[in-house]
Formats: structure tokens, sequence, C-alpha cells
């Protein structure tokens, strides 16, 4: 006798327990360690744990689904899958206001940007739920985005005349006001870019420099966070979350806090360290071989250059990007944090 595809799909349900949950998951570069040391292991094995085995997990990442940077949140929105993260400044075309979220200079260190993250929260939840039809459920940085440059420099005024690879809107504006030529390459073209000399510098963590071999096709690494932290939004479609009980929303918040947000943001400082050890060797490299990378130390001169044009011609050219009272907002919140105000 033939099954029929509705009968066999009503024994199925009736084998599984009424609140199990299948969520398709998109996470960020699988190639990083954010991706390999807490994405992964959280989706694939600390939530499906935490909930009994309820619910489970259908992981990829967007480069492995090939997907535009521009496209992975709207098409969450869409529902074409469930959860996805990455990085905010991705979805910056469609969502100005979000530039907010990650500006350069501001946090130097890994508790600074995580209070930066924290102020700008609710901004960030709006902005998912009005732009993208998404529940924010996590941010975790990557590292902060420093200067690999395949060019020898010295100091910021090196960077005058350079093309230049930035890791978002703002920092390009950033490096434009400073004199260099901002230039649009994906994160998997730089190193083609900086051996072919497409572009004199680029602007990425720390980490996924070394990770992705940048040291190989660069000879200078200029530690000054002009790029941000590159903070990673993980995000879930507004309509699935709307679908999930009470229980399973509090079940997925909590774990996704302390499993996958705190231990990323706890490693955040000690990886930024290690990282620029084993990209100049300067210091004990744990995380492979260390390399021989120029180490540039911006100047407190480099630093102050930087912060006034932040302040003078940055942050007011977004504030007038982002319009309505995005402005006002960032400086009630992110502002008081950080000690800058847009006027």
């Amino acid at each position: 006798m033939r099954i029929t595809l509705a009968a066999l799909a009503a024994t199925t349900a009736l084998a599984l327990p009424a609140s199990a949950e299948t969520l398709s998951v998109v996470g960020s570069w699988s190639s990083l360690p954010l991706h390999n040391d807490y994405e992964a292991p959280f989706w694939n094995t600390t939530l499906p744990e935490a909930s009994g085995g309820d619910i489970t997990v259908e992981l990829t990442t967007h480069n492995q689904m090939g997907l535009g940077l521009g496209d992975i949140y709207p098409l969450l929105g869409q529902g074409v899958y469930d959860v996805a993260m990455t990085v905010a400044d991705y979805a910056v075309a469609d969502a100005p206001e979000l530039e907010g979220l990650d500006v350069p200079l501001v946090a130097l260190t890994a508790d600074e940007a995580r209070a930066m993250v924290n102020a700008a929260r609710p901004m960030v939840d709006d902005i998912y739920r009005d732009r993208f039809n998404a529940k924010v459920l996590a941010i975790a940085p990557y590292p902060p985005q420093i200067v690999f440059c395949n060019h020898e420099i010295s100091d910021l005024n090196d960077m005058q005349g350079l093309k230049v690879r930035a890791s978002g809107r703002m920092t390009a504006k950033l490096l434009e006001a400073l004199g260099a030529e901002g230039v649009n390459v994906s994160f998997a073209e730089v190193p083609g870019a900086l051996q072919n000399g497409v572009v004199d510098c680029a602007v990425t963590g720390a980490g996924s420099g070394y990770s992705a071999g940048w040291w190989e096709v660069s000879t200078h690494l200029m530690p000054l966070p002009l790029g941000g932290w590159d903070s990673v939004v993980t995000a879930m479609n507004l309509d699935k979350w709307n679908g999930l009980d009470s229980d399973t929303q509090a079940l997925i918040q909590d774990q996704i806090k302390t499993g996958f947000e705190d231990p990323a943001w706890d490693s955040a400082q000690g990886a930024l360290v290690n990282a620029i050890a084993c990209l100049t060797g300067n210091g004990e490299c744990t995380a492979g071989e260390a390399r021989s990378m120029v180490l540039v130390e911006a100047s407190d001169a480099d630093f102050a250059k930087a912060r006034e044009i932040l302040t003078t011609v940055v942050l007011p050219e977004w504030a007038e990007r982002a319009g309505g009272d995005w402005a006002e907002r960032w400086n009630d919140s992110v502002g008081k944090v950080v000690g800058v105000t847009i006027n």
C-alpha cells in the first residue's frame, strides 16, 4: 500500500516533540575565528544540547552559499533562512543609520567597544526590525579593524595618496578625509589586490588578516583602529521569532548571550594582542607561526588628527545621511558612553 506524502508528513510530525524546531542558520566568514571558535560550536552543539534536542540547526555560512554581502539581511527578512550573522557594515546601503553602531576610533579596548555596542543596542534593534524584518539576538566583535600596507609607512601622513580598501563606509569617509583614496574590494579579493597593486593598504581585523594570509602580501602593520570593531550582528527572521513560544525565545536569548556573545567579547582583547604578535613577531604568538611585518606604532599626533577628522567631518556627514533623529539618539546613547557629541 502506498503511503501518501500527507500521511508521511503527519506520521513524522507525531514522532517529534511538540516544541521541536529546526533552524536554518547562515553564519559569517567560515575561515575566521569568530565562526570556527564561537558560532559553529554554539549552533551545532551548545543550543541543541541546551534545548534537550528540541532545537536542531542546519548551519552554513554566507561565503559557502555565495551570497552577495549586501543581500544577507534582506534575504533573512524575506524568510529565505531563519537566522543570519555578518558584519553590520555590509548592510549600510539599505540602512545608513546602522553606521552609528561601529564608529572608528571611539573604542580602543574590548571593554570600551562592548560598552559602545550595548549603548547602541536599542537603536540596532529598531533598525533591524524596521529595515530587515528581523529580531537582533546578539552583537559580537571581530577584533579592531587595523591597517595592513604593502607600502612603506611610518605615520598617518604617509597614507596620503595611497589606495586603501576600507572595512566600511564610515572608515572609507575617514580615509578619504586623511587624503587616501578609498577602493571597494571584497575581503576575499584583498590578497590579490595588495599583491597586484590594485590597493596599497587594506583595513581588517588583525586576526582576520593573519588567518587569511595578508602577511604574505603586505609589509607594514599599523594597529590604529581606523575601522572600528566590525560588529557582527546575529538576527532571526521576525516572523520566525514571533512564531516561537515564549520558553523557546527565552532559551535562545539566554544561551546565545552566555554561550556565544559573552565568550566572543571576553576573548577579543587577548585575540588582538596575540594577532599583532603573530603578524609582527613582537610578543608571543599562540595561534601559529609568527610573521615579520613591520609594526608601525601610531603616535598621539596620529590619533589626535584622525579623531579630529572623525568628529568634525565623518560623524556630521553620517548624521546627514542617516537623517531623522538618529544623530540625537546617538548623542544620547553611544555619544555619552564614548564622550563624543555630533554637533
